[in-house]
């Protein structure tokens, strides 16, 4: 035995009618909820590059060097700290030869390929171009001259295999013994021992 009527009772949706009804109650808030979600993480990808801007210059501000100048500043927090302006170095990949402003490059264009950096020792020069794209993710490279003490390069070299995200080699040409250089930051010493290495 059916429950439906035989008739439609006056006033009562037809069947199509009913499901597009539903549909709708139902498409409706789903729709609305969406949208709010994405305005929500909009707000949030506005508010954190926002934020990320604010930590550029309070960090800029931080090291001695103002977040708009051009690099190449003394001063700061640490020492004979030189830095450049991280959002001024590009960041292409190329495949040809790069002129860096810098000895060793602090950042700039540089090669798809990477320089292992957990730790690695290099005995020989290692491009600046692959170098830099380690820097790029964070690697600090340190590098040394024939000025450097083998004693300094040796303890330098021991602590680096200990340390992820850093990298060692020599380095002809440089200004001083031994350089430490992170994206956009340049410090040079003359020893190991030398404070400003930690």
């Amino acid at each position: 035995m059916s429950h439906a009527p035989r008739h439609a009772q006056p006033g009562a949706a037809a069947p199509d009618a009913r499901s597009t009804r539903n549909r709708a109650i139902a498409i409706g808030p789903s729709a609305a909820v969406v949208a709010a979600l994405v305005a929500f993480g909009s707000f949030l990808l506005l508010e954190n590059s926002a934020a990320d801007e604010r930590s550029d210059h309070t960090s800029a501000a931080h090291d001695g060097k103002h977040p708009d100048g051009h690099g190449d500043t003394e001063g700061g927090a640490i020492e004979g700290l030189r830095s450049w302006d991280a959002a001024k170095l590009d960041r292409k990949h190329v495949t040809g030869t790069v002129d860096c402003p810098m000895r060793p490059a602090v950042g700039g264009d540089h090669h798809s390929s990477w320089m292992d950096c957990d730790g690695d020792v290099y005995e020989k020069p290692v491009p600046d171009v692959n170098a830099v794209h380690s820097l790029e993710h964070g690697a600090v490279w340190i590098t040394y001259n024939d000025e450097a003490a083998d004693s300094d390069v040796a303890a330098l070299a021991e602590r680096l295999q200990r340390t992820p995200f850093t990298l060692m080699s020599p380095y002809a040409g440089q200004e001083g013994a031994l350089t430490l250089s992170a994206w956009g930051k340049q410090v040079t010493v003359d020893s190991a021992d030398d404070p400003r290495v930690d």
